[in-house]
């Protein structure tokens, strides 16, 4: 059942530019084969076929390395804020083996299978955190912070500005350009870049949004 996936996978990662090894690749499978067998009691995800599976959640979470890659991010540390099933946060710890990334979510049963993907797949990167964002008090701040599951951008800049470094980025996935979000941020929240995103076999508008914050946006919050 999973060479087909393992197939669609190679193909969406040579149609994105991505040099994956081998072991990466098979990372990227295992983690696959995990999610769809917590999925059954867990309910991670409504989508449940494999070739669907590795489109929306493993390629429209690829589909970002490309450009979070981008000399500003400063590189070394990101979280991932709600992110549920390790979405884009598993998959970016793959790639990037050599940043730290903290994966965070209040749902115990979502972070009970974080662990689970951390250990089998030695993912010595991760860092998991069961509490709601606003709890969350890191002792090192990150540089930048990734959400694909927050409802609009001022809840994003508002309830994760504590966890950002100065000069760091909010680095948000979205479908359909947001332009009325974008218009209801504060001043002191600028957007950076505009990305749109291809993600191989999906017919659906993705795009990526880049945006920092000025030193007075703490006191806003």
């Amino acid at each position: 059942m999973l060479k087909p996936a393992l197939r669609l996978l190679e193909s969406g990662c040579d149609e994105l530019g991505l040099n994956l090894s081998p072991l990466q690749r098979n990372q990227l499978m295992d983690y696959l084969a995990l999610f769809a067998k917590w999925n059954q009691a867990y309910n991670l995800s409504a989508i449940r076929e494999p070739s669907q599976m590795v489109r929306l959640h493993l390629l429209d979470s690829l589909a970002i390395i490309p450009h979070i890659n981008k000399p500003y991010i400063g590189g070394e540390s990101l979280i991932d804020v709600g992110t549920g099933g390790g979405l884009p946060g598993i998959p970016l710890a793959i790639c990037f083996p050599e940043r730290r990334l903290a994966l965070l979510d209040s749902a115990g049963k979502k972070t009970r299978f974080l662990f689970q993907v951390k250990t089998d797949l030695s993912l010595v990167n991760v860092q998991i955190h069961n509490c709601r964002v606003e709890a969350h008090q890191p002792e090192e701040l990150y540089d930048g912070v990734v959400s694909r599951a927050f409802a609009s951008l001022v809840d994003m800049t508002k309830n994760c500005a504590h966890l950002l470094k100065s000069g760091g980025t909010f680095w948000a996935m979205k479908g359909v350009y947001p332009e009325a979000e974008l218009a209801g941020l504060p001043p002191s929240i600028h957007l950076r870049e505009h990305i749109s995103l291809t993600v191989p076999g999906l017919d659906a508008e993705r795009c990526l949004l880049a945006l920092i914050a000025s030193k007075s946006a703490s006191n806003e919050t």
